[in-house]
């Protein structure tokens, strides 16, 4: 069994290569795990490297209790502690999450902003569109609109679909909706290619519009 994670690759002739390189990464062509065993020991490489990925995605594991990790949220948050400081800000946005609703730590809502936060300064988009609907909820639409117009500005078509909603119900204006809009077209016109495209048409789960 090989796992891969990319779409097909081709030469600079748009041709397919073989298929032994299509089961190799696309960036540095190591070939691919043919086994689970090999696919964690690589990832246990990348843990003890430092990887903030790897160790995000280790986090999970403990949260779902799978790949042969119990399922123990205290050793999660301090994985996600960990990434965070190695520049996973997205780690910081699951840590807000478990002082949101007391995973792993008792329920404080004062840390559990200061991680969303922590998560959104770092650039994750998540973070941003959440700290948008809490302002949403305290009725600071101003406010809230601008966190969901930066996580536009990164991709975030939930983030839009909040600001049609706040226009819907004459919180935002058509000027706020307008502006939402062309922020999101520009994002999707940055990051548009025929790969993406390709991806896109073969499967629902590799959209990026």
């Amino acid at each position: 069994m090989q796992w891969v994670f990319h779409a097909p690759v081709y030469d600079r002739e748009g041709n397919k290569v073989d298929t032994d390189k299509q089961n190799a990464c696309a960036f540095c062509r190591t070939p691919a795990a043919t086994s689970y065993k090999e696919l964690f020991e690589r990832q246990r490489k990348r843990i003890d490297a430092d990887d903030p990925a790897a160790i995000h995605r280790l986090a999970y594991d403990y949260i779902e209790g799978k790949n042969g990790c119990p399922q123990d949220y205290t050793k999660a948050l301090e994985l996600f502690h960990r990434a965070g400081k190695l520049g996973n800000a997205g780690s910081y946005g699951d840590i807000g999450f478990a002082y949101k609703y007391g995973r792993g730590v008792e329920v404080n809502k004062n840390k559990a902003v200061h991680y969303t936060e922590l998560a959104a300064i770092g650039g994750n988009e998540i973070a941003r569109y959440n700290l948008g609907n809490n302002e949403v909820d305290l009725g600071n639409i101003d406010r809230a609109i601008k966190h969901f117009m930066i996580a536009i500005n990164s991709g975030d078509n939930e983030s839009l679909k909040q600001i049609q909603t706040l226009y819907k119900d004459r919180l935002a204006t058509k000027e706020d909706y307008t502006k939402a809009l062309q922020l999101y077209q520009a994002y999707l016109s940055e990051i548009k290619s025929s790969q993406r495209d390709k991806a896109a048409a073969f499967s629902d789960n590799y959209r990026y519009y």
